[in-house]
């Protein structure tokens, strides 16, 4: 299932063309969407080795919402049927009882037949997908659920900095976060090259961006900085190789590198990373790249805690707000 879901998202000239998400139901503060915020009916479902899934990880935990908003984590690595619930005691979900995420999409669509992908937002009552729109669900957790943010939580999307947080978000999706799954994806020389070239481009110009600067918009941690981070914690351990991202690792470039560490030690970065589920999904499901499944036992983690000195360039990681519990 793996190898034919990875051929349907190839186009004829060898690129990656990633699934549009199938379900894109919003659940909103005032319910007009169908979906009304309410506390323990949902519940998100996440891999902790998915960089889009562990968005979601990051903007719950940095708004307080562990206790409105219970989390699912699924085994990183997938088997026939995709994602299973095998972490868990008899292999079944403890709150909504199904055994693998495709049940949750199939009562939600019986028709459905692309990917089953994270994160996923369920209704536990009915055991259903409401929206795996992952970019819409981290904005929805900023915008939606405000009642519900502990206090002191920080300003994710503040309005008046959202178009920029979005022009610079749009930008490293094409080319970084897509990018590297582009690279790594692709099934003809020139489509790799094309990918590999935007990518490292991007990283570039990233890295003139934040040379004087801490944060990517604004003086404090936002959405964009979130949705960066969660592939530039990935490079060096599977992007670099697996992905043949290899003009350097992150650890090569120099201000990328100081300003992953300074997020990775921030209060509910580093501490929703997991690097076995990361390495042990890409190494061991990728079969069509890695068809040995052998898991890599580097890079040595330990240089992630090292002192970053970003410090200097002034900006409060959560501006008027405080650090998660």
């Amino acid at each position: 299932m793996a190898e034919a879901q990875f051929g349907a998202e190839t186009s004829k000239r060898g690129e990656w063309v990633r699934q549009a998400n199938r379900f894109t139901d919003r659940i909103t503060a005032d319910g007009s969407s169908g979906w009304p915020v309410e506390p323990d009916r949902y519940r998100l479902v996440v891999s902790l080795a998915c960089p889009w899934a562990h968005r979601s990880v990051i903007v719950r935990r940095l708004l307080g919402l562990e206790d409105v908003l219970s989390l699912g984590v699924v085994d990183p690595i997938r088997d026939a049927r995709g994602w299973r619930f095998s972490l868990d005691a008899d292999g079944r979900d403890p709150v909504t009882g199904i055994s693998f995420l495709s049940e949750a999409y199939l009562a939600a669509d019986p028709e459905f037949a692309g990917r089953y992908t994270v994160p996923a937002i369920l209704d536990v009552a009915e055991r259903k997908v409401v929206t795996n729109d992952y970019p819409q669900i981290t904005l929805d957790l900023s915008t939606q659920w405000r009642a519900h943010h502990r206090e002191g939580a920080p300003q994710l999307y503040p309005e008046h900095l959202r178009a920029e947080i979005d022009e610079v978000s749009a930008a490293v999706y094409a080319d970084v976060n897509n990018g590297v799954y582009r690279c790594g994806f692709a099934t003809s020389q020139e489509a790799y090259e094309q990918a590999f070239e935007r990518l490292f481009a991007r990283l570039d110009w990233l890295s003139e961006r934040l040379a004087d600067r801490r944060y990517l918009v604004g003086d404090a941690i936002t959405e964009a900085d979130v949705r960066l981070f969660t592939t530039l914690v990935r490079f060096d351990a599977v992007y670099h190789g697996h992905f043949k991202c290899n003009r350097q690792k992150l650890s090569e470039l120099p201000v990328l590198w100081a300003y992953a560490r300074d997020l990775f030690q921030t209060p509910g970065f580093g501490d929703t990373v997991d690097f076995d589920h990361i390495k042990r999904h890409y190494y061991a499901t990728h079969h069509q790249i890695n068809p040995t499944g052998i898991v890599p036992l580097g890079p040595d983690p330990s240089g992630w805690r090292t002192p970053h000195g970003r410090e200097s360039l002034g900006g409060k990681p959560f501006g008027e707000g405080t650090p998660p519990a």
